[in-house]
């Protein structure tokens, strides 16, 4: 029995090592509460219908800004949510392995991914931000202590754009409840309104939590 144990060992422990290898490797964005506390925040929003949309101009929220030493916010989220990421001097990611919750795909070429404003610069703008200093946008637009910015597959990012979860929900299904989780959250903090197909996608969202 112990030989035979002995013999399955390296076979068991190769299989987990590959599961690991194979499982998706990425960091979750911090501060993103749970279905029951969210459902609560949503319940808390402003319903009102969007505004200033013929104002908005991406460069009203600067970004990407420094963040530390030569890295820029887009190459901190990089390098937050990959595994073995590998940065040159300009701290640009010459390397790494990154899973996109949005689709479920994994790259290992940081050119495949975007990064993503959970609820759109766009979005925001009309949903209140319009009447925000430059500075508050600035914040908002490079926001790495909530769940705004997520490193996602370029296409799918592109696929989204500016719209509302009334609009468009990741292709993954399975994300679906921590993408409204996520989505109310930053809504809460930055006090923006939604509108009421918005708030009533969120809430399908949440019942699948």
């Amino acid at each position: 029995m112990r030989r035979l144990l002995l013999f399955l060992l390296p076979a068991v422990l190769g299989a987990a090592l590959l599961a690991v290898l194979d499982a998706p490797a990425y960091a979750t964005p911090p501060n993103i509460p749970s279905a029951a506390t969210a459902a609560s925040r949503l319940a808390s929003l402003t319903v009102a219908a969007e505004s200033h949309q013929s104002s908005y101009d991406r460069d009203l929220f600067p970004h990407w800004i420094t963040i530390s030493g030569s890295c820029n916010t887009r190459e901190t989220v990089l390098k937050r949510d990959g595994t073995n990421v590998v940065t040159n001097s300009s701290c640009a990611a010459t390397s790494g392995r990154w899973y996109s919750p949005y689709d479920g795909a994994t790259w290992t070429a940081a050119s495949d991914l975007d990064i993503d404003h959970m609820v759109p610069l766009a979005e925001a703008w009309a949903s209140g931000a319009w009447a925000w200093t430059t500075s508050r946008r600035q914040t908002y637009a490079n926001d790495l202590g909530g769940p705004e910015l997520w490193a996602v597959t370029d296409n799918v990012n592109q696929s989204k754009s500016d719209k509302d979860p009334a609009e468009w929900q990741p292709p993954r299904a399975a994300f679906r409840c921590t993408y409204a989780r996520a989505w109310i959250q930053v809504k809460w903090y930055y006090d923006l309104t939604v509108d009421s197909a918005e708030k009533s996608a969120l809430t399908s969202m949440l019942n699948t939590c």
